[in-house]
């Protein structure tokens, strides 16, 4: 039995890199954020907008709780998701954590460049985008930094550096299990 929790900031790849590692161990793969939507039939910005952020945190918190109970999956959280309630420390018993770990500029170019909505950030303009991550971000690595493996990545535009990226965690995760 496998579980795997790929947690780290809005932009960081959590998504693009828990499919591929899922992939590359035959294992299932859940975006914690779009399971939300799929039980909820809401967005999350529609869901942030009902029940405000405490509202949407709970109900993270308690599908948090859900798939954590399954079995040989990797789960890519939201990016707030291990800085509420007690979730980081849900994750770490349940199974293995990875961080993400990226420059608050590369972020940027990354949130600047998706089609994603993303509550938190709508509407900013990169010169205010910055300054906000970087806030933001140093509010929230103590508990991004409770994960078992920390990965920092830089740039992920090509197959390759998502292949290269996808090895590297799988080689940390290999020498985790030997030790």
């Amino acid at each position: 039995m496998e579980r795997i929790f790929i947690v780290g900031y809005m932009g960081s790849g959590k998504t693009t890199i828990g499919k591929r590692l899922a992939r590359s161990f035959s294992l299932s793969f859940v975006d914690l954020d779009a399971y939300i939507e799929n039980k909820y039939r809401k967005t999350v910005p529609v869901l942030f907008a009902e029940k405000g952020e405490e509202g949407f945190r709970k109900i993270e918190s308690q599908v948090l709780r859900e798939v954590a109970e399954f079995e040989n999956i990797v789960i890519s959280t939201g990016g707030g998701t291990p800085c509420f309630f007690d979730n980081m420390e849900v994750m770490n018993r349940a199974g293995v954590t990875i961080y993400l770990e990226a420059h608050p500029e590369e972020l940027a170019d990354r949130l600047l460049a998706s089609k994603t909505v993303r509550p938190l950030i709508a509407g900013k303009p990169k010169e205010e985008l910055i300054p906000f991550i970087t806030e933001h971000l140093a509010r929230r690595e103590c508990y991004y930094n409770k994960a078992q493996i920390v990965y920092h990545i830089d740039r992920m535009i090509t197959k390759e550096e998502i292949h290269l990226t996808v090895r590297g965690i799988k080689e940390q995760l290999k020498n985790r299990r030997t030790q």
